[in-house]
């Protein structure tokens, strides 16, 4: 009998000793997540909690095996530590409480700003092309000619010899260009608009599941406080 008890003694020891090892571990990777901090910029914040989620299984799991087997053969320097580990589950729960409105607030503004991005580069490249179709209305038939002798330059078979054969050419491409362009702009803004909120989506029910397993251990952990 006392066999069978010493075994499960240094398995719980055995427990305890790899929850603080992964304790230590996380604790590490977090400070890294977190260095260099960039609080303010809402892009990194988004990250952040993204990079802290996707992390917590770890923190939960080397938590519970430090509190295994609750105060069996603690010493008074650990029960102190348990005391402070507790706190410190009410604490984390909190924070990753917290997060839900960092993150929304987060993901809103980087949908924004990616939005904004995409429009400016569309933007300015239809404002490119508007250019070129003023320069071929305004043009005189030297103009056009020098046009062609650029296409033909950067490789575009342009025919110089008959300047209102080139201008209606290039003309009838202008629409169709700026028409994809718009209809691609809105592809790639449905692109990363999907793929941002698929992860916060995820990251964010994963901060709340944290910030209730966390609470939970903090409610089971009285024993110690």
């Amino acid at each position: 009998m006392n066999d069978i008890q010493g075994e499960q003694g240094f398995s719980i020891y055995r427990l305890r000793w790899i929850g603080y090892g992964l304790l230590i571990l996380s604790l590490l990777d977090t400070i890294a997540v977190l260095i260099p901090a960039n609080f303010g910029n809402r892009v990194w914040e988004l990250q952040t909690i993204g990079a802290v989620v996707e992390r917590v299984p770890v923190p939960l799991l080397a938590m519970t095996l430090i509190f295994f087997g609750e105060g069996y053969d603690r010493r008074s320097l650990e029960d102190i530590f348990l005391k402070f580990l507790s706190w410190i589950c009410l604490l984390l729960a909190l924070v990753f409480l917290l997060m839900l409105p960092l993150g929304l607030f987060g993901t809103i503004y980087v949908n924004n700003q990616n939005n904004k991005q995409i429009t400016n580069q569309a933007n300015q490249q239809l404002a490119q092309l508007q250019q070129v179709e003023e320069r071929l209305n305004k043009g005189t038939p030297e103009d056009l000619k020098n046009l062609g002798t650029e296409l033909n330059r950067l490789g575009v078979p342009a025919d110089t010899q008959n300047p209102q054969e080139l201008k209606t050419q290039i003309l009838s491409r202008i629409t169709p260009a700026k028409e994809r362009l718009q209809a691609q702009s809105a592809v790639v803004q449905s692109n990363q608009r999907l793929g941002l909120f698929k992860n916060a989506i995820k990251w964010l029910l994963g901060a709340l599941i944290s910030s209730v397993l966390f609470f939970m251990l903090w409610r089971g952990t009285d024993w110690a406080r």
